[in-house]
């Protein structure tokens, strides 16, 4: 993990150098206007009334089987998870960031099962509500991980005229709520720019204003999907996968990611590990 901490430091200070930028010292701030409002209990933390959003219950076994922390015998992954979930609140609340993507250089490399655990840890700090959107729009996973082979998705909000509340789950994990991608959406980038989606984004981001939005997007070298959103979202995380990735590809990632990179993790570097560095 410290040479590919080496790697990012160095990669970023050449793109500097290159283009005269300096540090970044913040970051663009996160929507503050109005929104609905979240039930707190004294020593429970946040809790949600779901009334829409439909529950389902979670097939243990098969969550084990794809390594989802939810289920029981996983415990060192989830420890690393919490490490992991410890860093990423710290950097995104000590600059008042709500949207977070989550990207690989290529496919495979463990972007979608990264997304998923994080996601499921920072839902068990009781302070912290999480959304887990599913925008790898060319290879939707997300649904498959908890089990929801079937129903609509953010693919039905682009394309007809399903509502936010119509399509959303949580897989019965308190203050965790999915958005599933469904089906295929080969013009994927163009979906991401379009006024539906950015009207979606919006009414996403002002929902609830204590909750943190992490998007599962495609991999960064597989078309201009995650060049196109990035304007929308407050920050990135890159996920490498252990003896992968080369220093080339990893500086381009860096300058494709630009500011808004805030770490990278270190994927399948052990059984029971995650690994997590700053930029």
């Amino acid at each position: 993990m410290e040479r590919l901490k080496q790697a990012m430091d160095r990669a970023r200070a050449e793109r500097q150098l290159r283009t005269g930028a300096p540090s970044p010292s913040s970051a663009p701030q996160a929507d503050s206007r109005p929104a609905q409002p979240t039930e707190r209990n004294r020593g429970k933390g946040i809790r949600i009334n779901y009334t829409r959003t439909e529950t389902m219950s979670a097939d243990l076994q098969a969550l084990r089987d794809r390594r989802i922390i939810l289920a029981e015998g996983l415990e060192p992954v989830a420890d690393a998870y919490k490490v992991l979930r410890t860093q990423v609140l710290q950097r995104m609340r000590s600059k008042g960031l709500r949207t977070l993507a989550i990207t690989s250089p290529s496919p495979g490399d463990g972007k979608t099962i990264t997304a998923i655990n994080l996601a499921i840890s920072l839902a068990r700090d009781v302070n912290q509500t999480v959304l887990l959107v599913d925008l790898d729009m060319k290879r939707p996973a997300i649904a498959k991980y908890f089990g929801r082979d079937k129903g609509p998705g953010i693919s039905d909000c682009l394309t007809s005229n399903a509502e936010l509340a119509d399509i959303m789950f949580t897989p019965d994990i308190e203050r965790l709520v999915v958005i599933p991608g469904h089906e295929r959406i080969v013009q994927s980038s163009e979906a991401l720019a379009s006024p539906r989606f950015i009207s979606l984004l919006a009414e996403l981001k002002t929902r609830y204003d204590d909750r943190l939005i992490i998007f599962d997007m495609p991999p960064l070298f597989s078309g201009d999907d995650v060049i196109a959103f990035l304007p929308q979202i407050d920050a990135a995380i890159l996920v490498v996968e252990n003896g992968k990735i080369t220093k080339s590809e990893l500086e381009q990632a860096e300058q494709l990611l630009g500011d808004k990179a805030i770490g990278a993790v270190l994927n399948k570097a052990d059984a029971a590990s995650v690994s997590y560095g700053y930029y």
